[in-house]
């Protein structure tokens, strides 16, 4: 009796194994050169998807096809998780596509010139906006509204350099915006004025151009709508499957421009998106009636400002700049506010993110964060430092032992890299953009754009990060070589790392079964490839949730 039952029992083990069979593919990709993110199965030739999941990544995956299952051979091309960049104005970038382009201005003449034949072709007395200039590519000369109110027309003017903490505003936008020499600086903020007449130059710094951004004409759901398209367009050309929004018009414009895209089937990318700090109760109450979102779209995250930018002269140090001797930059937001939002904020369980360039406004941001952990030890805060751009020695470690996400931008250190030297002395500068410090500590660290600050573009960011050879090639060894990374640790900041970022390591980020299908096809092989090289590789595929989102490659 008890041999029959064994015989029973492995008749049905055998029958239940023999009669399980793997799931069909819909979609599989094979004869690939796989980095998957996934330290436990790091390489492989073949990912199988089935809807919007991966339900194999490996070598063998002909027990995954079906009569229905569609086969792309990639011919060798490398394949790595979808793309994502942790720190955009997506929006802002949208629109910006097709508007004025002041970036390619390297004169005076240059400026004038691009702005006068935009002038002409706008329309009516509409606002022109963005432009997106650098007056370091000419020298440093900032420019003046006289540059430009003799080819404005009747349209009132506010272009901003390409950092966004800084803008020229024109005659027309200064008088609409009610600014004259009489007119005190906001706090957090600077009207510059003409040191012999003491009327408005037209530049305005960080919370000053809210003076013009209040009397600037809402965007119309169409034109906010129009933006979305072109921005997920270009960003899915640059292979990325996802972006952590920071917001161009405070947050909840941007987040209702996305819901609505979602909820009419019209959002091909996953958005991470971020609101004002100040508004952190609204967005309790929001997360409250209306959940924190879904793998498509999803919310909850906050951002704040301590400081301005290092090429508008605003952001916060210790010592004065080097080139403003009476300056040691702004603190943009009131400190005292900003502690106690982040505060209440990370009391409610919502995630908080803050802008930070100078060394002390490092410094002054992660006391905070120790604060709200000493206030709440244990809890998973994963507070975000955007940009941690300039660090004290002391401050490095400080990231890996309270958990703090530094959030950058490599593309920066090579914009940068050109004209720092003119701001800061070679101390401080030792201490700008230490990619290799912060992974050497163990750091969460994570890779974007700060678009459109910089290009919406993970390869110009890996080989930023890889090689730091400056735009304009005076450092082919690599401006402060010793802060190099590798190719794999480049990548994990713009995937893994990224995911964790924001909530979604158990979704995104790496390949892996049971995780949405995002990944990206390279023409070339970052491993293989001279570093140098990297910035040549183009995009073939973007596949977001098993779908092809954009491909130019041909099978």
């Amino acid at each position: 009796m008890k041999y029959c039952l064994y015989i029973l029992a492995f008749t049905v083990a055998f029958f239940s194994v023999s009669c399980k069979q793997n799931p069909v593919a819909d979609r599989i990709y094979q004869n690939a050169k796989i980095w998957t993110g996934d330290t436990a199965n790091p390489e492989a030739t073949a990912i199988a998807i089935k809807d919007s999941l991966i339900i194999y990544v490996g070598n063998d995956y002909q027990k995954y096809i079906g009569a229905q299952t569609v086969i792309r051979d990639l011919h060798g091309k490398m394949l790595v998780p979808g793309f994502i960049d942790n720190h955009t104005h997506f929006l802002d970038g949208g629109y910006a596509l097709g508007t004025i382009n002041l970036r390619t201005a390297k004169s005076v003449q240059d400026f004038i010139s691009i702005f006068r034949h935009f002038a002409d072709s706008a329309k009516g007395s509409s606002w022109i906006k963005a432009g997106n200039w650098d007056h370091e590519a000419w020298g440093g000369q900032l420019p003046r509204k006289e540059w430009i109110d003799s080819v404005s027309g009747q349209h009132p003017v506010f272009i901003n350099r390409y950092d966004g903490h800084m803008g020229l505003a024109n005659s027309i936008a200064l008088k609409l915006a009610g600014i004259t020499k009489n007119t005190p600086n906001p706090p957090g903020g600077e009207i510059v004025k003409d040191p012999k007449t003491g009327e408005p130059t037209g530049i305005l710094r960080d919370e000053a151009t809210s003076l013009i951004y209040k009397v600037i004409p809402e965007q119309s759901e169409n034109e906010l709508d129009d933006a979305l398209q072109k921005a997920t367009a270009h960003a899915l050309s640059h292979g990325l499957t996802q972006v952590h929004d920071m917001g161009s018009y405070g947050g909840w414009i941007d987040m209702a421009t996305y819901r609505r895209a979602e909820a009419e089937g019209r959002l091909p990318i996953r958005i991470y998106s971020f609101v004002a700090i100040h508004s952190w109760q609204k967005l309790d109450s929001f997360v409250k009636n209306n959940g924190w979102g879904d793998d498509r779209l999803h919310w909850g995250g906050l951002k704040g400002f301590v400081d301005g930018s290092l090429g508008s002269t605003t952001a916060w140090f210790y010592k004065p700049y080097l080139d403003a001797p009476n300056s040691t930059g702004l603190q943009v937001t009131d400190t005292n506010l900003l502690r106690k939002w982040i505060l209440a904020a990370d009391s409610v369980g919502l995630h908080v993110a803050t802008h930070a360039i100078g060394d002390h406004a490092n410094n002054w941001i992660l006391n905070v964060y120790a604060e709200a952990e000493n206030l709440h030890p244990g809890k998973d805060h994963r507070f975000r430092v955007e940009h941690a751009q300039h660090l004290t020695p002391a401050d490095i470690n400080r990231f890996a032992e309270l958990q703090v996400i530094p959030s950058m931008q490599p593309y920066h250190a090579i914009d940068d890299g050109k004209w720092a030297a003119k701001r800061l002395d070679s101390a401080r500068l030792r201490g700008t953009y230490v990619f290799k410090s912060l992974l050497d500590t163990h750091a969460n660290l994570t890779f974007g754009s700060d678009w459109t600050v910089a290009p919406l573009d993970p390869i110009a960011g890996i080989y930023a990060a890889v090689t730091r050879r400056t735009l304009d090639d005076k450092n082919p060894g690599g401006w402060f070589p010793d802060q190099k990374i590798t190719v794999e640790q480049a990548l994990r900041c713009y995937t893994v790392n990224n995911a964790w970022a924001a909530f979604q390591e158990n979704k995104t980020g790496k390949l892996k079964t049971g995780m949405l299908a995002d990944f990206t096809v390279l023409s070339e092989d970052l491993f293989s490839i001279a570093p140098e090289n990297i910035r040549d590789t183009k995009i073939l595929l973007t596949v977001v949730g098993g779908k092809e989102a954009y491909s130019i490659i041909n099978y």
